[in-house]
């Protein structure tokens, strides 16, 4: 298959093949031809962060040793609860991750990595893993991909515009010079794309916020769908990059949940869809299809017990009391962006041609049809805290049970937003969602996707969570220094 001209990958534009098909020999010519001086281990830890370990490259063999090998690493340091006593364990390079790094001070070849245990196994509460296992147990019960992709927001914090000032609470989609961070928007483009990682835009969000000695202002990226283990390292890495070119412009970037009283936080929505050989499966000629409806009572279904790992810190709960759009009713509409779980306006194959005939008077050009069809289901749930791993994960075990329950079509019809109007709540705090993740943990340990001992140390890390914020409602101080202890969260 030809390289797309348009390709911005430069290793697969070098090896004239898709990332896919990456083997090591293929990643020892890369490193020589683009003139590269070290490899980066990166793995996601236990806290849901990317991790490095650095290598010089001493010699081709070391080289090639160390992207077809891997290295051993300390798991008690990366995951909490790992025994000391017997905590090596394998990091292994997946080399259809491979990307030129686009910071640091040596050009570096970067490579996402998988954990396994002394056996060769793959080491089970490695967030990864997880993730894999999740889609896995999906693939062989339905026969379907579940594809997903996120809509990412986050903050520039930087001192108020003296030109140009921005408008609380007016920076959607807003265009320079009163949008503030185009160029951060743009050069995170630019490196996520030559990364591997498929966008899809980026703009301004609607939050804009001033303060006394800060402006606060909101954007959002929103990538393209991809099966889900890719997904959640994509959102990792880009979480990365804009950290990392917000700082290289003088500036803060938070994916805080809860910045300010006095605006909105940062949501973490995810698109999803399920494939089989190519084709979605969610949609029909009129719509959603009963696939579709059976993937949202899935989510609907696993509403409460989702939010252990799409919204992990107490400001989340403050964004879901602040939120004009942020759900508190587990529900689902069509274009509603009131419910729980949403399907976007699709793109009508009728209506289409007609548009942009209108807009483009005596052309003739055809309309491309997209493969897959773009239909997506979104779920509002997540926030800039959520384990993105764990997060997809249950996204994949709630699918599964939508796909497979008998009674998720009649779910699904009692709790859409057209016809009714009185629905169960989301929990209200970090300890009300580890109440609803025990309810639950059966469904999400089943098939060895979720290990106990993970659940666990997810319930206990709520619980003190929820603990150590005490009642921070009723006084402005406290909310704000809860606020800044969950500034840089996932």
């Amino acid at each position: 298959m030809p390289i797309d001209a348009f390709e911005p990958h430069p290793i697969v534009r070098l090896l004239g093949k898709p990332s896919a098909d990456f083997t090591g020999g293929d990643l020892v010519r890369a490193v020589e031809q683009l003139g590269l001086h070290q490899v980066n281990l990166r793995y996601v830890g236990g806290d849901g962060r990317l991790k490095t370990l650095a290598f010089p490259i001493n010699s081709r063999d070391h080289l090639l040793g160390v992207l077809i090998r891997g290295e051993r690493v300390d798991g008690s340091s990366v995951f909490s609860g790992t025994d000391p006593d017997a905590s090596d364990v394998y990091l292994v390079p997946r080399h259809r991750t491979a990307f030129v790094n686009p910071f640091g001070e040596r050009p570096s070849l970067d490579v996402l990595c998988s954990f396994y245990a002394e056996d060769g196994k793959p080491l089970p509460y490695a967030r990864e893993q997880i993730v894999r296992r999740a889609a896995e147990v999906l693939t062989e019960e339905t026969g379907m991909t579940l594809e997903a992709f996120g809509e990412l927001e986050y903050y520039l914090v930087d001192e108020p515009a003296r030109i140009y000032p921005v408008e609380e609470e007016r920076g959607y989609q807003e265009s320079s010079p009163f949008s503030k961070g185009q160029r951060v928007r743009e050069q995170v483009l630019g490196h996520l794309s030559a990364m591997g990682v498929p966008l899809k835009y980026a703009h301004g969000e609607v939050g804009n916020i001033l303060e006394e000695d800060r402006q606060l202002v909101q954007h959002e990226i929103e990538l393209q769908p991809v099966p889900v283990e890719q997904a959640a390292d994509h959102l990792v890495l880009a979480k990365w990059v804009v950290r990392e070119v917000a700082a290289a412009h003088g500036l803060e970037a938070t994916f805080a949940p809860s910045v300010s009283s006095a605006g909105a936080g940062n949501g973490l929505h995810i698109h999803s869809r399920l494939v089989r050989d190519g084709v979605s499966t969610i949609v029909g000629d009129e719509g959603i299809d009963d696939t579709g409806r059976r993937l949202v009572a899935g989510y609907l279904m696993a509403a409460g017990a989702l939010t252990a790992f799409g919204n992990t810190v107490p400001t989340s709960y403050l964004r879901f009391a602040d939120g004009d759009e942020s759900p508190g009713d587990i529900c689902w509409g069509e274009k509603d962006r009131t419910g729980l779980v949403r399907v976007p306006l699709a793109w009508n194959g009728d209506v289409l041609p007609g548009m942009v005939a209108h807009a483009n008077p005596g052309s003739t050009e055809a309309v491309p049809e997209p493969a897959p069809h773009p239909q997506t289901v979104e779920l509002r749930v997540g926030d800039g805290s959520a384990d993105v791993h764990l997060l997809l994960a249950g996204m994949a075990v709630a699918a599964k049970r939508g796909l497979t329950d008998a009674g998720s079509l009649k779910l699904a019809e009692r709790l859409s937003t057209a016809d009714h109007d009185d629905f169960e709540q989301l929990p209200t705090s970090c300890a009300g969602s580890a109440d609803a993740l025990e309810a639950e943990r059966e469904l999400f340990e089943a098939d060895g996707v979720f290990p106990p001992e993970l659940v666990d140390a997810v319930l206990e890390r709520l619980r003190a969570a929820d603990k150590a914020a005490g009642d921070f409602t009723k006084d402005d101080d406290a909310r704000e220094l809860l606020v800044r202890r969950y500034w840089h969260v996932g």
